[in-house]
């Protein structure tokens, strides 16, 4: 359930409450009127299915709330209500299968803006990884993975896509392409002072890595892990299940393929470049190809099933 706390002014507090009395899996209003100072108006709340939770929240959009008003979102962990029992029966669908829509989009807009926290966090990632390819160590690997924060940009893509936003899909592919050149520069660089100190050679790049040898040499598996983790990491966006999303970051070699490209380009290494950024490149279609369909059927199957209700609806 979803529990929704809104300030209405008050020549629109009647459709605001008619809108939620119409909206198949709402219970719990309350209404207090002139209780809101700024702005003033009145405080509406009610309880929502989460699966009802989309079209609910864009009809008050249409209402034009989040403009005149405000219109907050909270999960509810536990409710204890017959009332809340039924109004989740009634609503299409199961909960987990839901998608908020609205609340992709701000959490992908939050993840995909270039930031200096973003840029942090991506730097330091291909760092540890240039340490896991030099070394052979695929712990140092699986640790680089889940630093790298790719994930938000490459699902902002996958949502513009899919709610037609090209300026999130501008800012995503900015965060992606400025972080990753940044991040190969530099590594490049770390590698060269790594050099300097004795603890990177080109001995240990060119030596036997059976752990680390595949991030450089893309094949057709490559692909399929990286539609597969695509697939899984929208999922876990879109129910908000963190612990998939770090099942997903340790699962594709981004951050590590950039890694080895920026040690290899530091020793001239043509080779190992090109094989580390095709499969950088191939990862981070596959992910936002993935991801694109992932959506795409989500919202099928959610307009299918709302489709179904109201055509029930209308029967009864």
């Amino acid at each position: 359930m979803l529990h929704l706390r809104m300030i209405v002014p008050s020549d629109r507090t009647e459709d605001v409450v008619g809108l939620i009395g119409s909206t198949v899996g709402t219970t719990h209003v309350v209404v207090l009127p002139g209780a809101a100072r700024d702005p003033a108006g009145d405080v509406v709340m009610c309880d929502v299915a989460r699966e009802a939770g989309d079209e609910l929240l864009h009809g008050l959009r249409g209402l034009k709330l989040d403009q005149d008003g405000s219109i907050a979102v909270e999960n509810i962990d536990l409710s204890m209500s017959e009332r809340a029992d039924a109004a989740e029966e009634d609503a299409p669908g199961e909960g987990a299968d839901a998608v908020l829509w609205e609340q992709l989009a701000t959490a992908t807009h939050e993840e995909s803006t270039l930031s200096f926290t973003y840029l942090a966090f991506m730097l330091l990632a291909t760092m540890i990884a240039a340490c896991g390819v030099v070394l052979d160590n695929a712990i140092l690997i699986v640790g680089a993975m889940a630093v790298g924060p790719e994930f938000g940009p490459l699902a902002g893509v996958c949502t513009a896509i899919v709610k037609r936003a090209p300026r999130l899909a501008v800012r995503s592919l900015i965060a992606l392409l400025v972080g990753f050149l940044a991040a190969i520069l530099v590594t490049t660089l770390f590698s060269l002072l790594m050099d300097r100190l004795g603890l990177f050679s080109v001995e240990l790049l060119d030596g036997d890595r059976p752990q680390t040898s595949f991030i450089w040499q893309p094949d057709p598996f490559s692909f399929v892990v990286a539609l597969l983790a695509g697939a899984a990491g929208t999922l876990s966006l879109t129910s908000s299940k963190a612990g998939a999303l770090v099942g997903v970051a340790i699962s594709v070699t981004t951050v590590p393929a950039a890694a080895n490209a920026a040690v290899a380009l530091s020793y001239g290494e043509v080779g190992q470049t090109w094989g580390s950024i095709q499969q950088l490149l191939l990862n981070l279609l596959g992910i936002m190809l993935a991801g694109t369909l992932t959506l795409l059927l989500q919202k099928w199957l959610w307009n299918t099933q709302r489709g179904k209700l109201k055509r029930r609806l209308r029967r009864g």
